[in-house]
């Protein structure tokens, strides 16, 4: 357990820990932060933690096996358009998730943290205030980052030497970037309040069923190879309405009162803790997206790189990324569950819950890279004859996606406790 140092106990005075966590005592009565429960217990909520991990980690399950429906749609762009087409999505799609952690500015995983101790101290007031924060910044943030990244490639195509065809994808994939900040940060609320089943309903259903659908209306009516990027758009706006609406239901019985802490207090706060966040997951998105934006630059530059080479590797990379969504079962109940056992100083009871989680990942990850590794060719007949080629890819792609989501379970602890540690791992690795 020498890893675990961010759940140590830190001897900080209670007004130091608020200055730093921008926590606020509750009608005026002190909180001790530091004060863990006794060792005796320690057994028993570690038990009663595990209960509550697997109910989550189990509604997170269902979201993720819903939100591979998506695959339906990735499928039929393999199918109707063939592999050009979708690698000219997948690089801008790719690119676009790149951007968007500019405009979403790491709100989506440190609104998590402040609504859940938040909520560990019962301030529901300051949590309601919180999601509105988080809510305006992101998608504001989001709108302008897309227009000035478009207006870029307009305008200045000329020296970046990109295809035509790519920016005229990409311009369009970014319109998509208000709707992936409102689903984002409205989901990361609902998961701080220990709300699971949002994600299945937003991202689950609502996001494969429109996208699908816009897809299919797109070419009946003549977009042709423009399809996948507005089904995109339309897609991730009806997710992030939806995961908006859902979020919203959660604070209708807070009674209305009079709002007694300072707006600007609030917003210096969470956005100075969620400005690391936002650097170290931009650098991570880039570092897990650059292989297909690099072999996508090399097109008619390299012997035997095209857009179909592109498109058979995006559908390695998007089968494989399904190791990636097993971090997602467990990460969403993880975050709000160890935020609100740090703030109330329970350091024992969260390391014992971190060695657990980390064992039942293992238990799920070895067996599928085997499944991955031996029989990626036959798998990948599914997109289509074209993409069997990619199997010899798919055991190395799907090694690295395993590895990627257990470590990032220890990403989320320092999170909670260092952001700017995760920072300075992430640049160091770039």
């Amino acid at each position: 357990m020498k890893h675990l140092g961010p759940f140590m106990p830190h001897n900080l005075e209670i007004a130091q820990v608020r200055d730093r966590v921008g926590e606020k005592p509750v009608n005026g009565s002190e909180i001790a932060l530091d004060v863990a429960p006794p060792v005796s217990d320690a057994p028993a909520r570690v038990d009663q933690t595990g209960v509550e991990l697997k109910r989550g980690a189990f509604l997170n399950t269902i979201a993720s096996l819903a939100s591979n429906f998506r695959g339906i749609f990735t499928f039929l762009v393999a199918r109707l358009l063939g592999p050009v087409a979708l690698g000219l999505y997948s690089v801008a799609w790719a690119t676009t998730d790149i951007i968007s952690k500019i405009g979403v500015l790491g709100l989506d995983n440190a609104i998590t943290t402040f609504i859940a101790r938040s909520e560990a101290i019962g301030d529901q007031a300051r949590s309601r205030t919180l999601f509105r924060i988080a809510v305006v910044l992101g998608v504001a943030q989001s709108i302008i980052t897309a227009v000035i990244v478009i207006l870029t490639l307009r305008f200045f195509n000329s020296r970046l030497h990109v295809k035509p065809q790519m920016v005229s994808a990409l311009a369009l994939v970014l319109c998509a970037m208000p709707g992936l900040a409102l689903y984002r940060i409205s989901t990361a609320v609902s998961r701080g309040m220990k709300v699971m089943q949002h994600d299945i309903y937003s991202r689950g259903i609502t996001e494969p069923i429109v996208t699908t659908l816009a897809f299919l209306l797109a070419v009946a009516i003549g977009f042709k190879n423009s399809s996948p990027e507005v089904a995109a758009v339309v897609g991730s706006a009806a997710s992030g309405l939806v995961a908006l609406a859902l979020a919203s239901t959660l604070f209708r019985h807070v009674p209305v009162q009079a709002d007694v802490v300072s707006l600007f207090r609030e917003v210096r706060f969470l956005v100075a803790y969620a400005a690391p966040i936002s650097i170290y997951q931009l650098i991570n998105t880039l570092i897990s997206r650059l292989d297909l934006i690099l072999l996508s630059y090399f097109v008619g530059r390299a012997p035997g790189v095209t857009l179909a080479t592109v498109g058979v590797y995006s559908a390695v990379i998007g089968t494989a990324n399904g190791l990636r969504r097993v971090n997602q079962t467990f990460n969403p109940i993880f975050a709000p569950v160890v935020a609100g056992m740090t703030v109330k100083g329970d350091h024992q009871i969260a390391a014992a819950t971190y060695a657990r989680l980390a064992q039942w990942m293992l238990w799920i990850l070895l067996p599928c890279v085997a499944v991955l590794s031996l029989a990626g060719s036959t798998i990948l007949l599914i997109y289509g004859p074209a993409f069997w080629q990619g199997g010899q890819w798919l055991g190395i792609v799907a090694l690295a996606s395993a590895t990627n989501a257990f470590v990032s379970l220890g990403e989320t602890v320092i999170m909670v406790q260092r952001p700017h540690l995760n920072l300075l791992h992430s640049t160091i690795t770039c």
